[in-house]
């Protein structure tokens, strides 16, 4: 998982909540017409149910500093700014990260007459012109709970759901003229059926996008949607011949052909650890796991499915029984630290008649002092090697073992038997096998703990017990044998 998607703004998060707690006064129920907001920023209004932005103007208008950051605060995926707190802590220039996601277009893409345009982008908007005489009457629905979200009156306005995961959204307008009289100009339900739907998922993580990635599939298929997803050309490889129904894009291939521009909704994917306020996400994806928030983000069911790879026609590429490894991980709570455990594994798989194979990305990585090997006695098949080649090797594999890692998934997808060794997640955060090694008697689940804030930038991140002897315990003291002895139920079967 990388830190592209999963950093915050904790100022702009504070000057949001300033400036909700600023106007929320002017709103009492969902059903209570609001005063029109100055053109010159576009100020979050608070009510029990929702809190749409709104702004008076019927063409896209300036946003205001504050306004901006309380938009980043509320609703731009985690990732996307690019001073965060650690920099700043640690006295660096904020890093000109590139934004996890492509926005949406600056006015709504549909029009439906009388100068009124909506979409479904990031949330439901819905673009009210400016009118002299009489005014404009919204309504905001969620058709599924029966809710009136929002309840607003204008001369003309910029509304946009607080929400922007999968909602069945109900908009009804109508025009009130200035002798009372009252007419629905408009009434709309959203239904992704025949429309185009972009779904996207931040580059850089190859466990994350297939995990995620056969929700979208679910998703195109219960709604009937013409889905554009788009994901790391590294990954599109291993995806593409098997998925002729969904089209797969890069960020750049997506903004040179304005893909966006033309999208009916769109919905991000990602793990939005400081989402309190529930804007990206309905659940916190630490309580339900990693693959599994996607189908609450995209109203799918939540049950997992593997990902279908492109499978090798190559064949094996090694005549000899063996076992892939992947050891390596992006921060030391992720490995295996129990000292002697690789070395147990693979001689006792060497001595069963098992080549050991390993196939992680890097021999060695770590950082400052503390700095991981390749296990002694496996046989190095690390590089920059294709995914297609590593699901080559993993189809043919006896079995794969390896920490919660990408690789693992990858493994899972290619239906190869998974040994996953984890101590910081809890087993229900990644997709069930009956090979999951995990020792209940020391710390563990941190990851999956919402009191606690997983830090990208420090390489050693151990929260509850950082710079004391039990750091670390929750792999550690998973032992070689505990390992070998669920190998054993593999080689049995």
């Amino acid at each position: 998982m990388s830190s592209l998607h999963h950093a915050s703004d904790v100022a702009a998060a504070a000057e949001f909540a300033k400036v909700s707690a600023a106007v929320a006064k002017f709103v009492q129920s969902p059903v209570t017409a609001t005063p029109s907001v100055p053109s010159s920023a576009s100020t979050p209004l608070s009510s029990p149910l929702s809190a749409p932005v709104v702004s008076s103007a019927s063409e896209p208008q300036p946003v205001s500093p504050v306004a901006a950051m309380a938009a980043s605060a509320a609703a731009a995926p985690l990732g996307q700014t690019a001073d965060t707190k650690a920099e700043k802590e640690e006295g660096k220039e904020p890093s000109k990260a590139k934004p996890a996601y492509l926005p949406a277009p600056q006015s709504p893409t549909q029009s439906c007459g009388h100068g009124i345009r909506y979409d479904f982008n990031m949330g439901a908007r819905i673009q009210l012109p400016n009118r002299s005489e009489g005014k404009w009457r919204i309504v905001l629905r969620d058709l599924d709970t029966g809710n009136i979200l929002f309840f607003n009156e204008n001369t003309g306005a910029m509304v946009a759901s607080s929400k922007r995961y999968y909602v069945r959204f109900g908009i009804e307008i109508t025009d009130v003229q200035a002798d009372g009289t009252e007419k629905i100009i408009f009434t709309h339900e959203l239904d992704c059926r025949n429309k185009e739907v972009v779904i996207q998922l931040p580059v850089g993580t190859l466990g994350d996008t297939l995990a995620w990635f056969p929700y979208v599939v679910r998703f195109a298929e219960e709604r009937g949607a013409r889905v554009t997803c788009l994901l790391s050309g590294l990954i599109k490889p291993a995806l593409m011949n098997d998925y002729p129904n969904i089209r797969l894009l890069t960020s750049e291939e997506a903004e040179k052909e304005k893909v966006c521009e033309k999208a009916y909704a769109t919905y991000c994917l990602g793990l939005f650890f400081d989402d309190a306020e529930n804007v990206q996400q309905p659940t916190d994806f630490r309580f339900v796991g990693l693959h599994r928030t996607a189908g609450y983000i995209l109203g799918v069911s939540p049950k997992e499915e593997p990902p279908r790879l492109l499978l090798s026609k190559e064949g094996r590429p090694i005549k000899e029984k063996y076992v892939c490894i992947a050891v390596q991980a992006s921060t030391q709570c992720k490995y295996w630290n129990n000292p002697g455990g690789w070395r147990e594994v693979v001689t006792f798989l060497k001595e069963k008649g098992y080549r050991v194979i390993c196939i992680d990305q890097k021999p060695i990585h770590g950082t400052g002092v503390v700095w991981n090997h390749i296990p002694y006695g496996s046989e190095d098949q690390t590089g920059d090697r294709p995914l297609t080649e590593r699901i080559r090797w993993l189809q043919h594999a006896e079995a794969f073992i390896g920490v919660s890692s990408g690789l693992a998934w990858l493994a899972w997808g290619a239906g190869t038997k998974v040994v996953m060794i984890s101590g910081f997640t809890h087993p229900t955060n990644e997709f069930e096998t009956p090979y999951r090694v995990i020792n209940w008697h020391t710390c563990n689940s941190c990851w999956n703990d919402p009191r606690v804030r997983f830090d990208h930038h420090n390489f050693m991140w151990c929260p509850r017990h950082e710079n004391t002897p039990r750091q670390f315990e929750c792999s550690r003291l998973i032992t070689g044998k505990q390992v070998i002895d669920t190998l054993e139920k593999v080689i049995e079967e």
